[in-house]
């Protein structure tokens, strides 16, 4: 069964490709219904792209989806319809995020190295101790509950749902926690450095 899975997610993103596909080329027809639909599918995959992509930046990521849905409606003419439209819309989506790295390239680095502790440390990067002193010190001006599943998930590395059992507090809760303790870091760092 587990041989089975990558050709059965290989199917579903044929699938998925070749409906975006076909609703596409009704909207470039001039299907409004087809083109809502085929925008709201495109908007949920962008969503889940840059999400991941935009760690430190959520609040920016609904932005950021409109501005591709823009670029995509004004470039509508470009897609060659002998390829994949996953391709072309990927393209757009990539220039749009790179355009907003450059516009707020002075912060990047600042919420990168906050949020890609975990990365550092498993990379086995050195981390000069000033930097410890440093996180030590923004950490220890959030609140108990953010500091606590920051050190837990992004520190020692633990799973939600064993930060979860830890502190007894739902894998909701350490979500929650983690991601307002990240975005408060980020605007102390601002402040503070």
């Amino acid at each position: 069964m587990a041989n089975d899975m990558p050709r059965e997610f290989s199917a579903r993103l044929g699938t998925v490709e070749s409906e975006l596909r076909a609703l596409w080329l009704q909207a470039q027809a001039g299907d409004e219904a087809a083109y809502r639909d085929v925008l709201g599918r495109i908007a949920r995959l962008l969503r889940a792209y840059l999400r991941r992509r935009m760690a430190g930046w959520q609040d920016d990521v609904e932005d950021l989806v409109q501005e591709c849905l823009l670029a995509l409606h004004l470039q509508r003419a470009s897609y060659d319809p002998a390829q994949p439209l996953s391709a072309w819309v990927y393209a757009i989506s990539r220039h749009k995020l790179i355009d907003f790295w450059r516009r707020n390239r002075r912060y990047g680095a600042l919420n990168d190295s906050i949020d890609d502790v975990d990365e550092l440390l498993l990379a086995g990067e050195a981390i000069e101790p000033m930097s410890h002193v440093d996180l030590a010190r923004l950490l220890s001006l959030l609140p108990e509950a953010q500091r606590r599943a920051i050190e837990l998930t992004k520190l020692e590395g633990l799973s939600v749902a064993e930060a979860a059992a830890r502190i007894g507090m739902t894998e909701g809760a350490i979500r929650v926690q983690v991601h307002r303790g990240l975005k408060r870091l980020s605007l102390l760092v601002k402040v503070v450095i």
